[in-house]
């Protein structure tokens, strides 16, 4: 298929997405293999069918945005956030701390951060705000249905307090539903949020670029106060993090310089 150019901008219109920040071998291979399961013979084609076919349109999304997500994933992380991450956020900001879960794809992480937080602050205290670029996928969340696979890694005593067994699914209690607010936010376009004491970003940057992926750590920093904590995913690097203003805690743990 040819003009993939053109094609990147008909979808930046289209959808909001600039496929410029992603790898383009590895973005473009996945496109072509999903259009070649329509109807559509090329990229113009493909763009009519997303312009006149909801569902079509959803798919795409869906698929552009990676969505593999898990409760507690790499749980030794989550201990040494338990053990040490929170109880360093309550002692240097209190109790009222503003959490962002960015690219929070079906809500696994933000609820996953509403328990591990409620053993440290009472539950009412909590909020969370969870953003993602596909609404598919806070649909998803909002709803807060899971299969066994999702929650495998679930500490016992939550799984017992917060999910309620549906079928062969489990369903999150509306207590910790109301700790999370889910926004459609897109990391290369929209406003960050300001003033925030952490930021959990895990296993979605690198499927960008190199430059996009500085851009979005610059802006997390900005988003951070002074010693506020960037969780990043196992996957992840930040060669650089001295220049962005990081201080490292560990390899997916990192604070703001206070410059």
């Amino acid at each position: 298929m040819d003009n993939y150019e053109k094609f990147k901008k008909d979808v930046l219109s289209l959808t909001k997405i600039d496929l410029n920040c992603y790898k383009e071998k590895q973005m473009k291979r996945r496109i072509d293999t999903l259009i070649r399961k329509t109807a559509a013979k090329s990229y113009d084609e493909y763009v009519a069918l997303l312009k006149k076919d909801k569902v079509v349109f959803e798919a795409f999304v869906n698929f552009l945005t990676i969505n593999v997500s898990e409760f507690y994933r790499n749980p030794d992380q989550w201990q040494l956030l338990d053990k040490k991450v929170i109880p360093y956020l309550t002692g240097k900001f209190g109790k009222s701390l503003k959490i962002w879960s960015a690219a929070c794809s079906t809500g696994d992480e933000p609820y996953s951060l509403v328990m591990a937080l409620s053993k440290h602050i009472p539950l009412n205290q909590i909020r969370i705000i969870a953003t993602d670029i596909d609404k598919q996928v806070l649909e998803k969340a909002r709803v807060g249905l899971y299969n066994e696979k999702s929650i495998a890694n679930v500490p016992d005593e939550f799984k017992k307090k917060y999910f309620t067994k549906i079928g062969t699914s489990y369903q999150i209690s509306d207590d910790i539903k109301k700790r999370v607010d889910f926004k459609e936010h897109n990391l290369l376009r929209d406003p960050y949020p300001t003033g925030c004491d952490m930021i959990v970003c895990r296993n979605v940057v690198i499927y960008f670029t190199d430059d996009a992926k500085e851009e979005i750590y610059v802006k997390f920093n900005q988003a951070l106060k002074d010693n506020g904590v960037l969780f990043i995913g196992s996957t992840e690097q930040i060669m650089n993090y001295k220049e962005l203003n990081y201080e490292r805690s560990s390899s997916f743990i990192f604070t703001k310089g206070v410059k």
